[in-house]
């Protein structure tokens, strides 16, 4: 989705295309982040754009292996919510995706545990940013080679919200494991 109501943007699709159509819209992703270089600000006007079109965003985060590796994965999370979420209102209908980039689509998910941190650290910035409550409410998710074989394990983790699936969701008895896999975890 772009930031733009009208225009020739060639390639991109107008939030009031949108509106009525789609529910929910994926801001921020990696992919968009590593090959269209789009930065928190890009983003931040996507995200606006969407919520006055009466879209709900599902704002993207996460690090990339290399950020990983070097311990970053803080400092990268927090600058992608806070960047993205600028001048957002506290009333903001939103949801936020955790997705290490090094997970999406290698088969290489983060462990439960991992995702769950990480989570509870996006969580812990938005309630600086917005208070406890709405931090409380937020629905989070996680990302990254999410499978049937690991989304019940990810659902029982206390921060997680939900799953963005993504390669899992191509495959028909893939995704129907997934979803039975999901509705069996209690909260």
């Amino acid at each position: 989705m772009y930031f733009e109501e009208k225009g020739a943007y060639t390639g991109e699709i107008s939030p009031l295309m949108l509106a009525g159509l789609c529910e929910y819209v994926i801001l921020g992703h990696s992919e968009r982040r590593q090959y269209f270089s789009e930065t928190n600000e890009i983003i931040n006007k996507k995200v606006r754009a969407a919520l006055k079109a009466g879209v709900k965003p599902i704002l993207c985060v996460g690090e990339s292996l290399a950020q990983y590796e070097a311990g970053k994965t803080e400092a990268v999370v927090t600058d992608h919510v806070i960047g993205s979420l600028k001048d957002i209102p506290a009333s903001a209908n939103l949801v936020i995706a955790y997705e290490p980039v090094w997970a999406i689509g290698t088969g290489k998910a983060a462990t439960s545990e991992q995702a769950n941190n990480v989570i509870g650290i996006v969580r812990k910035i938005v309630a600086k940013l917005y208070g406890d409550s709405f931090a409380r409410n937020l629905r989070i998710l996680y990302g990254g080679s999410v499978t049937p074989d690991n989304i019940a394990e990810l659902m029982r983790q206390t921060e997680i919200d939900g799953g963005l699936v993504g390669g899992a969701s191509l495959k028909v008895d893939s995704f129907v494991s997934l979803i039975r896999q999901t509705a069996q975890v209690k909260k």
